[in-house]
């Protein structure tokens, strides 16, 4: 009996092995105190399994839904592989030293959050990836942040704002992509339609940063002996130099360029591990041992230490490891059925369109906070909404920045979520050491979820949530879409070709 013919499991049996799962990480994070979700996400992969085993699954069946999600996801992987090792070379090139320096001597610590995240936006949009803006600028940030006596929450916060807001508006980006997609709309539509979420937040994402700047700075005063210690010890262990800037150089171009995201991370390993052994003198076999295992110094001044022993590809490991397990558990509940019978049983109450947007949202939100994992978060709720939007007469394009922003942006705003998980790595966040105080970031990220906040109050009042035109209309009977009868509902008779005259 093949998967598609399956039944699918009832509400309260497709609700099971998502709530237990989340009880099993609530013990784990919050009695036991130790952030490491890996096993509880295991545990509820298994659980997964067995409800897929009770429906009538094959284990075979249940085991090709896990790898089919691992595999789309592989991508995601290995653009972490390749940051592992741009940030380990790029240290050892004097690459990141440099920008610290520099930001150091010439940013304002007043300004220095709204900068952060305005350079992380720029940067992401030219990349195409809010992981490897983090991965190397956002780094960067984390030790000009230090040296000014900010907390290391508010940086990341700032950092994550603007990489993962970049990330949702540049079409160089997977998930930029990947939302349009699924919902059956161009590319460059769905980029125009999230304006008007995207500028709002950004702006008040931006004055926030600036009044938090000069409140933390008249508070506690920004250190300039610190600075003075930093930007000294800098110069004594690194050759500081603009030139040092041409492999973030090199990689912005080739992103211009719109050469693919992976080739052109790993070019700038290349240009980073050549540039170390010219300029900074460091051997061939170093420059391997660094974008493996990190890069390693004792400078005797604590905040650069910290930031700057850190690196690899095994320093990713961990994870990867959490990511590929969030995606097995993801694709466990794709393929048994479970998150279809829960997204059915929220459409069987939503009548209006506030209330489809709300739980395209609501919906991506809860994918990433239980499957871990922002691709299925768009994925999924895309495919499954698209016809309930048709048949109400409103365009895709309102899912489509429905599913982006309440995936794409908030998976960093999930610890255990691929996004989430690779923010607290890359940034040094200390949160598996204890440092749960860095978590802080979340609520701080004010960017990511103030805009799909914004987008709610639109949908509620009718701001900027366009219907679907008659080209749209027609695109959608000529392709074959899937138009739901929305007639039970109140709703007028599903959309009709433009070529039908209209009553």
């Amino acid at each position: 009996m093949s998967s598609s013919q399956k039944a699918l499991p009832s509400l309260p049996l497709a609700l099971t092995p998502v709530l237990l799962t989340l009880i099993v990480l609530g013990v784990q994070l919050f009695y036991f105190d130790d952030f490491t979700p890996h096993v509880p996400l295991a545990i509820g992969l298994a659980i997964t399994g067995l409800v897929g085993v009770k429906l009538g699954f094959d284990w075979e069946d249940i085991e090709k839904g896990v790898f089919h999600v691992i595999h789309v996801s592989l991508p995601s992987v290995s653009v972490l592989i390749t940051v592992g090792m741009i940030i380990g070379v790029w240290i050892a090139s004097g690459t990141v030293p440099t920008l610290i320096y520099y930001g150091l001597t010439i940013l304002s610590p007043q300004i220095f959050l709204a900068a952060a995240m305005l350079l992380c936006a720029v940067v992401s949009l030219s990349l195409g990836t809010s992981w490897g803006t983090v991965g190397t600028v956002g780094l960067a940030l984390m030790g000009i942040g230090a040296g000014f006596g900010i907390p290391v929450y508010w940086t990341a916060g700032a950092v994550v704002s603007g990489a993962f807001f970049g990330d949702k508006v540049s079409p160089l980006s997977d998930t930029t992509n990947l939302a349009p997609a699924v919902t059956g709309v161009d590319v460059f539509s769905h980029i125009k339609n999230m304006m008007p979420t995207t500028i709002p937040s950004m702006l008040i994402a931006l004055g926030i940063y600036l009044f938090a700047g000069y409140a933390l700075i008249e508070s506690g005063g920004a250190s300039f002996d610190k600075i003075t210690a930093i930007t000294s010890s800098l110069q004594e262990n690194f050759v500081i130099s603009p030139w040092l800037l041409l492999p973030a150089i090199l990689v912005i171009a080739l992103a211009v360029k719109r050469m693919p995201p992976i080739p052109s991370l790993f070019a700038g390993v290349l240009a980073g591990g050549l540039t170390a052994m010219l300029v900074q003198g460091v051997g061939l076999h170093d420059v391997f041992t660094y974008a493996n295992s990190g890069y390693k110094i004792d400078t005797g001044v604590s905040e650069i230490d910290s930031l700057l022993n850190r690196g690899g590809i095994q320093s990713m490991m961990w994870t990867i490891s959490l990511v590929l397990i969030a995606l097995g558990f993801g694709g466990a509940l794709e393929k048994t059925g479970c998150l279809e019978t829960i997204i059915r049983a929220i459409m069987m109450k939503v009548k209006s369109f506030a209330g489809i947007q709300t739980a395209a949202v609501g919906t991506s939100m809860a994918t990433n906070l239980v499957a871990g994992d922002p691709y299925l978060s768009i994925a999924l709720p895309g495919r499954m909404y698209a016809p309930v939007y048709r048949g109400m007469g409103y365009s895709t394009l309102n899912l489509s920045r429905a599913i982006e922003e309440g995936g794409t942006l908030i998976s960093p705003l999930v610890p255990w979520n691929a996004g989430g998980a690779f923010v607290i790595s890359a940034l040094a966040l200390g949160v598996s050491d204890g440092h749960l105080e860095n978590l802080l970031y979340i609520p701080l990220a004010f960017a990511c979820w103030l805009s799909p906040v914004i987008g709610l109050v639109y949908a509620y009042t009718g701001l900027f949530s366009p219907r679907a035109s008659e080209a749209e209309i027609q695109g959608w009977h000529d392709s074959g879409e899937t138009i739901a009868d929305l007639s039970d509902h109140g709703w007028e008779t599903p959309a009709i070709p433009s070529t039908t005259p209209a009553e």
